[in-house]
């Protein structure tokens, strides 16, 4: 296998630990790489797995507020990622959702992109990020769109810097094309199923665990279940967090963010987990399968392929999709789940999750770089 590998990422900080810092992860326990990042709060943070690591950073390091995100230097993160000199790598790896693939690299280099996703702002979320934000109405919206027509202008140059792309899902997959004209290698991302109980017995309650924006659809989910008058409890936080709690009925119980443990447990003893986003992936709805908890979510995006629907697989179902991010589609998923919920076997669900290990990420990780570098190596 060839050595010295260089990683990028986006942002290192204690906040950033989603799907994305994941396959960072495991990433690092595939490839013996070095590290880089636009900025690294995790390398000086005790109880980070990067702690005291080397890693490289950019600038935007030294800016006031960076580690609570740099999403608001926004205009600067092209400039930022580009500051980044890896010339002595031969291959360089990006696990990018953001501005990551755009490296500068030299003809001698590979550059292997792992894309979460393009950049959702930029693209299929411009029109949401501008109804949702004061940036995004009179002079400064007009200034906003400008900005958000040349990102997207340099999103796609930036993708002509990368010799393969993986995607984390078909759906993400398709996305590329749209936005670069590239195809991807699908590879799902690593999801640590060990870390869940499974749990035959479940008690009679809904769950819903997501990051309180307004694509996750939380507050469809609550007014659905306010009339259905089922037991639902939400975990998570975010700017929606005290409207979720406002409109929340007395069957619905909202506990904002908690700890790794006590998600864990509501996980593994729900009735059901519901799930209302398009996501790219969705490693959620992959966690409560490793729970044997059935899963109940908009069939759209990485769900459909992480999740078996029973009325497909009567024997191998794992959850019920709904059609429509609308509270009547949700309340009669709702409703049908009830009718089919002694037909689900919890051991399917364990089944399905473990389709979406560590191992079986870093196994295909590994085969896929080795692959592409032999065909790199023959166009040199």
């Amino acid at each position: 296998m060839v050595k010295n590998y260089a990683l990028v990422h986006e942002w290192l900080t204690p906040h950033a630990t989603g799907g994305s810092e994941l396959v960072v992860k495991e990433i690092l326990n595939a490839v013996d790489a070095d590290l880089y990042a636009l900025i690294d709060f995790e390398s000086t943070n005790p109880e980070s797995y990067l702690f005291k690591r080397q890693i490289g950073s950019t600038f935007l390091q030294q800016l006031p507020m960076a580690k609570k995100g740099v999403q608001k230097y926004l205009p600067l993160l092209p400039l930022a990622i580009e500051q980044l000199d890896l010339r002595e790598y031969p291959v360089i790896l990006s696990s990018s959702h953001a501005v990551a693939k755009g490296v500068l690299a030299a003809p001698h280099q590979m550059h292997i992109c792992y894309c979460h996703t393009p950049m959702r702002y930029a693209w299929d979320l411009t029109f949401d990020y501008l109804r949702n934000s004061a940036a995004g109405r009179g002079l400064p919206g007009i200034l906003t769109r400008y900005l958000l027509h040349r990102l997207r202008q340099w999103d796609v140059i930036s993708a002509n810097r990368v010799d393969y792309f993986i995607a984390n899902s078909q759906h993400t997959a398709r996305r590329i094309w749209r936005c670069y004209r590239r195809e991807a290698e699908v590879i799902y991302p690593p999801v640590n199923v060990d870390r869940f109980r499974f749990e035959p017995q479940k008690e009679d309650f809904y769950l819903t665990v997501a990051r309180l924006v307004p694509y996750k659809k939380v507050g469809m989910i609550v007014r659905g279940f306010n009339q259905l008058g089922k037991r639902l409890v939400v975990i998570g936080t975010g700017p929606e967090l005290a409207e979720m709690r406002a409109i929340a009925g007395p069957n619905v119980e909202v506990l904002g963010e908690q700890p790794d443990a006590v998600v864990e447990d509501y996980m593994a003893r729900a009735k059901a987990f519901v799930y209302a986003a398009c996501e790219d992936f969705g490693i959620a709805l992959v966690e409560a399968q490793a729970c044997g908890t059935p899963v109940i979510a908009y069939g759209a995006g990485g769900a459909l392929e992480t999740v078996v629907d029973i009325r497909n697989h009567p024997s191998q179902g794992t959850g019920l999709f709904f059609g429509q991010q609308t509270e009547g589609a949700l309340m009669e998923a709702v409703e049908r789940f009830e009718g089919w919920r002694s037909q689900f076997n919890p051991q399917a669900g364990r089944d399905q999750a473990a389709l979406f290990t560590p191992q079986v990420f870093q196994e295909r990780y590994r085969h896929f770089i080795d692959e592409c570098y032999q065909k790199f190596l023959t166009k040199a």
